[in-house]
């Protein structure tokens, strides 16, 4: 199922469509010259099938951002430098909202086998991996955009995880996060993660919801942000993959079989209004994770799903901007954590 990619270095070309790619010979991350990557488990007796595997570099260039190559089009955010920073702020955002957590099924500690779904740049899959010795990790994306030096116990695979699964070895802890908005059909990951976990194992998802919201009114349908997030759902739902689905994950566990359902609600604020000081250090860490990365999270939804050029998108999302910093708008996005077991 999966390409195991051996690392290779970056530079761009335009092709016959006049599109730029990326050089899979000069592509981002570079194994100097090993014949083994450590990373991503390639011994030199694999290097064959480069060719076919090297495809997965011919990263996409679109309003000067870069995207995945495998399955061209289908994720809407970037991943270039500037989103990988991002991922590894949101993680640490995570770490903060979980008081140091890293996940919640009761089933984690003990599992021998974990798969990360959506791993981006590994970050969590290489913790896990770190504080769990025993088990195996494995992480997989669209993008081989995760390091080079891992633990030993953890690898990754590029791979489109709404195509079939062909692990032939059950896990017993899938582990999915922000991954709303990438599938076409929740049911469908939902029933073979259940298949592909042995039993008694444990599926977790954790994701955001949509639209922001506040409590004291603060927040109305008339400011910039909630058209933002308004704009974006629509976007979002033209191209067949709701960033609203997040609100109907425990219904979905239910629905795929799975029992001891559980489902945690968390805060993030927009900005630093909170009165109480974990929420305004939550409140600073979303102006670094989402305000300050409005273009790269807007750009490939807005300008696909709604026709928007880049021109017409950027003074819009400079008001949405400005709304984000305004401490008089008490508005937060709500994190759902939804964990069951298969029986």
């Amino acid at each position: 199922m999966s390409d195991l990619i051996p690392g290779t270095t970056g530079q761009s070309h335009t092709n016959g469509s006049g599109e730029t790619v990326v050089d899979p010979l000069h592509a981002e991350e570079i194994n100097n010259g090993n014949d083994h990557d450590s990373a991503l488990g390639i011994a030199d007796d694999a290097l064959t099938s480069e060719s076919v595997h090297s495809s997965v570099y011919n990263y996409h260039m679109e309003n000067g951002r870069r995207y995945h190559a495998l399955s061209k089009g289908k994720y809407v955010l970037p991943n270039d430098e500037e989103e990988k920073q991002r991922l590894d702020i949101q993680n640490h955002q995570f770490s903060i909202t979980f008081d140091g957590r890293s996940c919640f099924s009761p089933g984690a500690k003990s599992a021998r086998r974990v798969l990360d779904v959506g791993t981006g740049t590994g970050v969590w899959a290489i913790d896990f991996a770190d504080e769990h010795p025993h088990a195996t990790v494995i992480g997989v994306d669209l993008s081989p955009i995760q390091p080079e030096f891992v633990p030993v116990n953890c690898r990754f695979e590029v791979d489109d995880i709404e195509n079939d699964w062909t692990w032939t070895e059950p896990f017993d802890f899938i582990f999915s996060r922000m991954m709303v908005g990438s599938f076409a059909n929740w049911d469908n990951f939902m029933n073979e993660a259940s298949f592909h976990l042995k039993p008694g194992g444990w599926l977790e998802v954790i994701d955001n919801t949509v639209p922001c919201k506040s409590d004291d009114g603060s927040l109305t349908e008339g400011h910039a942000l909630h058209q933002w997030m308004s704009l974006m759902r629509k976007a979002s739902e033209n191209l067949g993959r709701s960033i609203a689905a997040s609100n109907y994950h425990k219904q979905r566990f239910v629905n795929a079989g799975f029992k001891n359902v559980t489902q945690r609600t968390y805060k993030w604020p927009t900005n630093p209004w909170p009165k109480d000081a974990k929420n305004k250090e939550l409140g600073l860490w979303t102006l670094a994770n989402i305000e300050n990365n409005l273009e790269g999270i807007s750009m490939a939804l807005m300008t696909r799903g709604l026709g928007w050029t880049k021109e017409e998108l950027l003074p819009f999302l400079a008001a949405v901007r400005n709304e984000m910093r305004d401490p008089r708008i008490h508005a937060y996005w709500t994190i759902l954590v939804t964990y069951g077991q298969k029986p």
